[in-house]
């Protein structure tokens, strides 16, 4: 449907009509349909500025129709409106478009809002806004914007300094759907495959949906996903097999720290600032986050040494993986060691999922501890300590632990629970299932 089409039904608040919200129309022809949470409970009633960044396919979009029609509902026609960075060219051409649809606000709307999807598309999207909110034409109006590139959150940048509003919160990640929301709508279907099933979907909306369906991610997701990563890479002017490159050493190399120059010559690139630049990109996107070495003696992340890279989309691992894996019984035919590092990269999945919700950390580097015998994979400092086993662990394997962080506890995720005055061991599920 036409934009101008789309806009003039909500001001005649005509929300029913057909094709006006195509995600939320094949929502409904959905048999598993998930609760959205990434922390933004409902819209504020106040102006200001909402950034909202996530991948590609977990839903910002069928969030972004939710919100606009129920602001319809509740506030009434006119009262909010739609643009789509996609179908917009320039800042200049946002400018106008923001310009026609303010222009149409309902004179007595004490609520007004605008949806811009896929806002990061627009080269200095926020220039726009800039120039809106100096000539005081955003002051009632509550601007939520949502993007693939999650440059704004992971670098935190202050992009519009005093033009966003009095909100308490104006960044947000739009995170993968839960464990426990997973297994409240799959549980039942996908049974003693569950774990794996979520993993493999990465907390994906769509990608869950089809586990629970038919067994296996079809190709169409894959290819979804490869398409934004790749479109991505050639905007920034990379190269597609470099990027293979890259990934493959971020598979093979997974679960160990890796310095640039290393992961420059393993993947065949020219200089540790070319590799740097894919890692970049990457990071952006939300598909990786870099895991460096901490100092308990300084509290301090050891930025100059080799870091791990843990994949935080899990969804894009899979699609890029050389072993095609499809199902959780594709999944079971991997070596025990790589299974092992999936597992931790679910973890870290979770850690980062966890952290953006409560708004603290939003994609911040996380953090790991080793000394020459022994090694922590996840410290959330300054005082969570997270060790991932895919197989059984016993407390008798941690007994070294009170002896070098004797005020501390450690939790050792794995597939066996048990408890002492310092450690604590509980399954995969247990841990995804809590609050």
């Amino acid at each position: 449907m036409e934009l101008s089409v789309i806009n003039t039904l909500l001001a005649q608040g005509e929300i029913e009509k057909p094709g006006l919200f195509p995600h939320l129309a094949r929502l409904k022809e959905s048999l598993f349909v998930f609760n959205i949470d990434f922390g933004l409970s409902t819209l504020p009633i106040e102006p200001g500025l909402l950034l909202i960044r996530g991948a590609r396919q977990y839903g910002k979009s069928t969030w972004l129709e939710s919100s606009l029609k129920k602001t319809i509902e509740e506030f009434g026609a006119g009262s909010a409106y739609y643009l789509n960075g996609d179908n917009i060219a320039s800042y200049d051409d946002l400018e106008i478009a923001l310009d026609e649809v303010i222009s149409g606000f309902a004179k007595d709307a004490h609520v007004r809002r605008v949806f811009i999807d896929e806002i990061t598309s627009i080269p200095n999207w926020e220039r726009a806004l800039k120039r809106m909110a100096d000539a005081g034409k955003l002051e009632k109006i509550l601007v939520i914007t949502t993007g693939s590139t999650m440059t704004d959150l992971r670098r935190g940048t202050e992009r519009l300094p005093g033009r966003k509003g009095k909100l308490a919160r104006t960044t947000y990640l739009f995170t993968p759907i839960s464990y426990r929301e997973f297994y409240r709508v799959c549980g039942k279907v996908l049974a003693e495959k569950a774990l794996i099933a979520y993993l493999l979907s990465g907390g994906s909306p769509i990608a869950a949906a089809e586990l629970a369906s038919y067994g296996m991610i079809p190709e169409y997701v894959v290819e979804l996903v490869r398409d934004w990563i790749e479109g991505e890479i050639a905007i920034s002017g990379r190269n597609r097999q470099a990027l293979f490159n890259v990934m493959s050493v971020l598979f093979r190399l997974g679960g160990s720290a890796v310095g640039q120059a290393k992961l420059a010559r393993e993947a065949g690139l020219t200089n540790n600032t070319v590799a740097a630049g894919y890692i970049e990109v990457l990071s952006d996107l939300g598909c990786i986050i870099p895991c460096f070495p901490w100092d308990p003696q300084r509290n301090i992340l050891i930025l100059r040494k080799p870091c791990k890279y843990h994949f935080t989309n899990l969804l894009v691992a899979l699609s890029y993986h050389s072993a095609n894996i499809r199902s959780p019984e594709d999944f079971m035919m991997l070596p025990k060691q790589v299974q092992g590092i999936w597992y931790e990269w679910l973890i870290a999945q979770e850690l980062q999922r966890r952290a953006a919700i409560n708004g603290n950390k939003i994609l911040t580097p996380l953090a790991f501890w080793q000394n020459k015998e022994h090694e922590i994979d996840f410290v959330d400092i300054p005082d969570k300590f997270y060790e991932v086993k895919r197989g059984k662990s016993t407390a008798i394997n941690y007994t070294w632990f009170n002896k070098v962080f004797p005020h501390e506890r450690l939790t050792v995720i794995n597939q066996n629970s048990f408890e002492t005055d310092w450690v604590k061991g509980q399954s995969f599920e247990s841990f995804l299932l809590e609050e």
